[in-house]
C-alpha cells in the first residue's frame, strides 16, 4: 500500500510538472493580448530648430519592451525571474510540447474540442465565485446560467452549448479579485513549475488551491470536482490530460512567441503584465499619465 502511495504521489508530482509553462503559454494566446497604452515622446534637442512634432508609438505585445511602460521596478527579481523561465521552459521543451504534439497528432478535431471545453466548463464555479467577490452580479448570473446549460445540455461541458446560444465566458480568478479590492500587484515573480505571477496573483493561486481543496457543499468539492474522481489513478489521469490539452491548444501560438521574439523571457513577462491589466479592468486599461514636461 506504502509502495502505491509513493507512485501515485510521483505522478502527481509529473502532472505539477509538465503544468510548468501553461500560464506562460497562456500569456502568449493572441486574441487575449492587446495594445495598452500610447506613449508620447518629444524629438530630440538636436532637432530642436525644426517645428517640434511629438510622434507616437503603440505599446503593444509584439512592439517595444514595457519597460518604457512599467520601467525597472515591475522586475527587480529579473536574475532569479530568468533563470525560473529558463527552467520552466527546459520542462516544456523536452516534456510538454512533445507530448502535447503527439496528443495533437491522435485525437480528432471534435475529441480535441470537446476535452477543452470539459476543463474549460469545470473552471466555470470559480468564475462565478470571483464575479460575486468583484460585484459583477450580473457576470455572476451568466456565468451560473452558462454552467447549467453546458453541463446538462452540454454534456459535461464537452459540447460549448452556452457560447452557441450567445452566452459569453467570463475568465476571473482570485488575483483579479484583489486587484479590484485595491491590493498593488508587488513585483514580477515566475513560480517554479507554474510561471508567471506576481506577488499579488502568487497569494490568488494558493487561495484558490486551499478552496478548491477544503471547502465542500455537502461532501462534494464544487471547486475541484476532479477532486472527488477515484480511484486516485483516475484522478492523475485526469490532471494529465488537462494540462496536455491545454498545451496542445497553445502549440501555434508558442512556436510564435519563439521565433518571434528577440528576447522570449521580456516578451513572455511584458505580454503577460498588459494581458492581467486588461482583465483586470475588463480590457478599459486606463491609460498613464503623461510626463508634465510634455
Amino acid at each position: 500500500m506504502n509502495a502505491t502511495r509513493h507512485n501515485l504521489s510521483l505522478i502527481s508530482l509529473l502532472a505539477l510538472g509538465l503544468s510548468a509553462p501553461l500560464s506562460s503559454a497562456v500569456a502568449i494566446e493572441t486574441h487575449t493580448l492587446e495594445p495598452v497604452v500610447v506613449i508620447a515622446t518629444p524629438e530630440k534637442e538636436e532637432q530642436a530648430a525644426a517645428p517640434a512634432t511629438p510622434t507616437a508609438s503603440v505599446a503593444t505585445t509584439t512592439a517595444a519592451p514595457k519597460e518604457a511602460i512599467v520601467g525597472s521596478e515591475a522586475d527587480p527579481l529579473e536574475g532569479y525571474n530568468r533563470s525560473m523561465h529558463a527552467f520552466n521552459e527546459g520542462l516544456d521543451q523536452n516534456i510538454l510540447k512533445p507530448v502535447a504534439e503527439g496528443y495533437r497528432d491522435i485525437m480528432p478535431d471534435p475529441a480535441e474540442r470537446g476535452v477543452s471545453n470539459f476543463f474549460s466548463n469545470l473552471r466555470e464555479p470559480f468564475n462565478i465565485l470571483n464575479n460575486l467577490l468583484q460585484f459583477k452580479f450580473e457576470e455572476a448570473v451568466s456565468d451560473t446560467v452558462r454552467f447549467g446549460i453546458n453541463t446538462t445540455i452540454g454534456i459535461l461541458g464537452f459540447f460549448d452549448v452556452a457560447s452557441d446560444a450567445g452566452i459569453p465566458k467570463h475568465d476571473e480568478d482570485f488575483g483579479q479579485t484583489l486587484a479590484v479590492w485595491g491590493v498593488e500587484s508587488g513585483p514580477y515573480f515566475v513560480l517554479p513549475l507554474l510561471g508567471p505571477s506576481t506577488v499579488r496573483d502568487t497569494t490568488g493561486t494558493l487561495t484558490e488551491f486551499w478552496v478548491g481543496n477544503t471547502v465542500e457543499v455537502g461532501n462534494t468539492q464544487i471547486f475541484n470536482p476532479t477532486g472527488e474522481i477515484t480511484p486516485a489513478s483516475a484522478e492523475n489521469a485526469t490532471i494529465l490530460t488537462k494540462t496536455v490539452s491545454k498545451r496542445a491548444d497553445l502549440l501555434e501560438e508558442k512556436a510564435m512567441v519563439d521565433s518571434a521574439s528577440f528576447d522570449p523571457y521580456a516578451f513572455m513577462r511584458d505580454s503577460w503584465l498588459q494581458r492581467r491589466e486588461s482583465q483586470i479592468h475588463d480590457g478599459n486599461v486606463p491609460l498613464p499619465a503623461l510626463p508634465e514636461d510634455l
